[in-house]
């Protein structure tokens, strides 16, 4: 059992908890909680930590599903307090686990779905959004509506961040997700696949549930302040809006994203 802060695999696994660069470095992410450790596909997992405490909870209850998950990999045992400083959360549900990041690359995922004559694509574009939260709900909400997708710049927020992860309660497991330099190029390479790109934008739009999604479909939604960028925005096949009543300006960018997204699975269903 590791009971010392200063041991090199605290340190580390602290600094990979802490900080984007390393995990992009490394291609390694950190995700933490019962949830999230039994849901992580095998293949992912790289290293597993528990808590003394939460071993001798699984020896209590009998738990037979933890215990043998926990034991079919690798894995250390921290004193409470040590597993406390690297855990992200106020109260630690006592395992965590390091995984291998996956890696998809846009255009041949797009080929192969455009080659299946019986699928069209949906997606969701994400252009710079900082919130950790809207991004994790993005994703979450889009595994429900059936989404095979997820694109963002490089300056949205980390999707490895621990707040993120948390936010998507497993989903990021099952909804593949493609980071850009330039989202401009991105929506290039989509239209001239034959996606229609429709941009969240108040400027001569038409009403979000006008459009027929239920063709090869992707939905662009910009930073939570500024919006898209002009660059992007015209690259859009068509401008969208979801009407607001009341004094009620916008939804915000999850909000919103959630809306569209559902709106192409509620057509898509009834086609």
């Amino acid at each position: 059992m590791i009971s010392s802060t200063a041991n090199s695999k605290v340190k580390r696994l602290a600094a990979l908890v802490q900080k984007a660069k390393m995990r992009r470095e490394e291609r390694l992410f950190v995700v933490e909680g019962i949830r999230m450790f039994r849901e992580a596909p095998d293949e992912w997992i790289k290293e597993v930590y528990v808590s003394e405490s939460f071993l001798r909870k699984c020896e209590q209850e009998n738990d037979k599903e933890s215990k043998e998950r926990i034991k079919k990999h690798h894995y250390e045992v921290f004193a409470d307090d040590v597993f406390r400083k690297v855990s992200d959360t106020q109260t630690p549900q006592g395992v965590l686990c390091v995984l291998d990041m996956p890696y998809h690359e846009l255009e041949s995922s797009v080929n192969s779905w455009m080659a299946d004559p019986q699928r069209a694509p949906l997606l969701m574009l994400i252009e710079d959004l900082q919130d950790p939260g809207n991004l994790g709900t993005i994703l979450r909400a889009g595994e429900g509506a059936g989404i095979d997708g997820v694109v963002m710049t490089r300056r949205t927020v980390d999707i490895t961040n621990p707040k993120v992860i948390r936010a998507t309660m497993g989903s990021i497991y099952r909804v593949p997700f493609y980071v850009v330099e330039d989202m401009a190029l991105a929506i290039d390479l989509l239209i001239k696949k034959g996606v229609l790109v429709y941009a969240a934008h108040l400027d001569d739009s038409v009403d979000y549930d006008e459009p027929d999604y239920t063709r090869p479909t992707a939905f662009v939604i910009g930073n939570e302040g500024g919006g898209l960028r002009r660059e992007t925005a015209q690259r859009a096949s068509q401008y969208i809006k979801i009407p607001m009543a009341g004094q009620v300006e916008s939804l915000n960018a999850a909000a919103a994203a959630t809306v569209l997204m559902y709106e192409a699975a509620r057509q898509r269903r009834k086609r």
